[in-house]
């Protein structure tokens, strides 16, 4: 295998400008750059993640902290940043913060000292520590926005109106939006969302919960909803949902005939629970990639300023809607 000696001897230079081509191609100049990139390419010469870390003074290593491992979203989330790190010659670590706004801070101070960056997943963090936090160390946010803060959001709250249409053209005027954390960013800007269609169309749309973003807090999502009355409901995410499926199945209450359900993420296991879940999508995945791409540019001499990227969301209709029943089942 080449080594950083071959090509600095193919190229006359020493093995400094060499690695300076390579981490930090800025300070070198462009003729002796492209000369020493085609030696690279000719050679076929791999620097070992040690030697990168030594001639760009990083870690190679950036760091996705998510609320919780266990939740089918950040899955494709890990996927998409993990595949872009690598492409990018990084590894990732993997971090779970467990709901807990202290933990999201501790995490992110330990995680600043051997990383080079972070991608923060749903972040629970207020603004201002957000803001603060990005002042420490590059980072980028995901369904987060947060002036002066890179981040990707999913438009999940076009995708909640589209919904609510589509509740409101089977005839059902009475709806509920389960909600989730109240530190949740997106479970606000989906409720504000929903509101104002709601009122522009002439809708009853009422918020019960918080509920924890969990498929066991379904379950008293389902009872406070078969309470209320309603005919349907919006839930903040597809395990919420998927535990109202549930749920309502125990209590002998049918889907979609007794009570339409939908869901959003369209995570794992939402087209194949019974009935299939309608639910909101968009490319998780795909985030994951943006986020990470948005993170290397942070890593760059001179960085771009921050900007939020929007992924759009749209409706996936399944089994799980259907027809208002002529009165809510108890």
């Amino acid at each position: 295998m080449a080594t950083i000696h071959d090509v600095a001897s193919a190229c006359g230079v020493s093995i400094s400008t060499v690695s300076r081509a390579i981490s930090r191609p800025d300070l070198v100049n462009p003729a002796t750059r492209e000369r020493v990139l085609a030696a690279v390419a000719e050679l076929g010469y791999q620097p070992s993640t040690a030697a990168r870390s030594l001639m760009s003074g990083r870690s190679m290593t950036l760091a996705l902290l998510v609320p919780d491992i266990t939740n089918p979203f950040f899955f494709d989330l890990v996927r998409g940043t993990q595949a872009q790190a690598a492409a990018a010659g990084y590894s990732q670590i993997l971090i779970d913060t467990d709901e807990s706004v202290e933990l999201e801070r501790q995490h992110i101070a330990t995680a600043a000292r051997g990383a080079d960056g972070l991608v923060l997943g749903a972040s629970r963090l207020s603004d201002d520590a957000l803001r603060e936090a990005a002042r420490s160390v590059p980072l980028t946010a995901v369904n987060r926005s947060t002036p002066g803060v890179a981040s990707v959001v999913i438009d999940t709250p076009s995708g909640m109106v589209q919904a609510l249409h589509h509740l409101a053209s089977l005839g059902h005027r009475d709806v509920a939006y389960l909600s989730g954390p109240r530190s949740s960013w997106s479970n606000g800007r989906r409720w504000r969302a929903v509101q104002m269609a709601a009122r522009r169309a002439g809708l009853s749309v009422r918020r019960l919960g918080p509920f924890p973003p969990t498929r066991a807090a379904g379950a008293a999502a389902a009872d406070a909803a078969v309470h209320a009355g309603v005919t349907a409901v919006l839930a903040f995410n597809d395990l919420i949902a998927l535990g109202v499926l549930q749920r309502l199945f125990a209590r002998g209450l049918a889907v979609p005939d007794d009570m339409s359900v939908v869901g959003c993420d369209d995570t794992f296991g939402a087209d194949f629970c019974h009935p299939p879940l309608t639910t909101v999508t968009a490319s998780i995945e795909q985030v994951g990639r943006l986020a990470t791409d948005m993170l290397l540019e942070q890593l760059r001499p001179v960085p771009p300023p921050p900007r939020v990227h929007t992924v759009p969301a749209v409706l996936t209709i399944r089994g799980s809607t259907g027809p208002a029943p002529a009165r809510p089942q108890q």
